[in-house]
């Protein structure tokens, strides 16, 4: 009967954090470029009560008697679906129609990367303009470098991206011409083994893959990129509180199992008086 206490109390351990990763989701349904997450679990170790050769009799028997341990916790994994277009303001929001990321450089040097592409244009000393996430961290180019304008040159509102991330300003004729400096994007082997930052920020490892420039690496599927549009969280509401109510009335299965656990320990103790 403790054996089954251990079990329940893991079990409401478990949905905890399935509540939890829900609770997330559904607090980051307007968050631009989010990718909803799966609590996903794993049973623990099985204790054999009898081989499967004999039986209390001594006969054979050919299953053995496994009682499980519980559950725990496996992973959480976040779901790369494409979330909706949606229409933006600003000339400087990106969206990416496909399996990319755009790359940008943490205050660490690193490279992050992420969904989420409301840019703005911050100073960089001098006369340049640096294409920036929200956080002040620099997007980054087809090179690796931060895309950095020249004032002298180019005025910021009249930049253009057409599709392939090329950066394009007007000329004489007011024909959009690129200007040599392409957005970055990105793809990985497994987008779901990147380790999550804060921010909408993901970090390469090695569950993940290094990281594979699409205008460098052969055979990859070109994204699209969108400008005056962001892509939206892909939480789905409904399904999100679907799998709460699944979550709680789990929990309370759990729950019940340890008052009844507790019900039969104290009618065995009583068999004594």
């Amino acid at each position: 009967m403790v054996r089954s206490l251990w079990s329940a109390a893991s079990g409401m351990i478990a949905q905890q954090t399935n509540v939890d990763t829900i609770a997330n989701n559904l607090a980051n349904v307007n968050t631009t470029g989010y990718k909803a997450e799966t609590a996903e679990f794993k049973s623990l170790l099985y204790q054999t009560m009898q081989t499967k050769t004999t039986t209390a009799n001594g006969d054979n028997k050919p299953i053995s008697a496994q009682v499980g341990l519980g559950v725990r916790n496996s992973s959480i994994t976040s779901v790369f679906k494409q979330g909706a277009l949606l229409a933006s303001t600003s000339d400087t929001s990106f969206a990416i129609e496909g399996k990319g990321f755009f790359a940008v450089r943490g205050e660490d040097g690193s490279a992050y990367y992420t969904r989420n592409g409301t840019f703005n244009f911050n100073t960089g000393g001098g006369n340049s303009l640096v294409l920036s996430t929200s956080d002040g961290l620099p997007v980054l180019d087809t090179t690796g470098k931060p895309i950095a304008l020249d004032t002298t040159k180019y005025s910021p509102s009249k930049i253009t991206v057409d599709a392939t991330g090329n950066l394009c300003y007007p000329d004489e004729a007011n024909n959009a011409q690129p200007i040599g400096i392409s957005i970055g994007v990105y793809q990985f082997n497994n987008p779901s083994g990147l380790e999550k930052t804060s921010g909408t920020l993901y970090i390469a490892s090695a569950a993940s893959g290094n990281a594979m420039n699409e205008a460098t690496s052969p055979g990859l599927e070109k994204s699209r990129i969108l400008q005056g549009y962001t892509e939206g969280s892909s939480v789905q509401v409904v399904d999100e509180m679907v799998n709460l109510i699944v979550a709680q009335r789990a929990y309370e299965m759990n729950s019940k199992a340890i008052t009844t656990t507790d019900q039969m320990m104290e009618q065995a103790n009583n068999l004594k008086r």
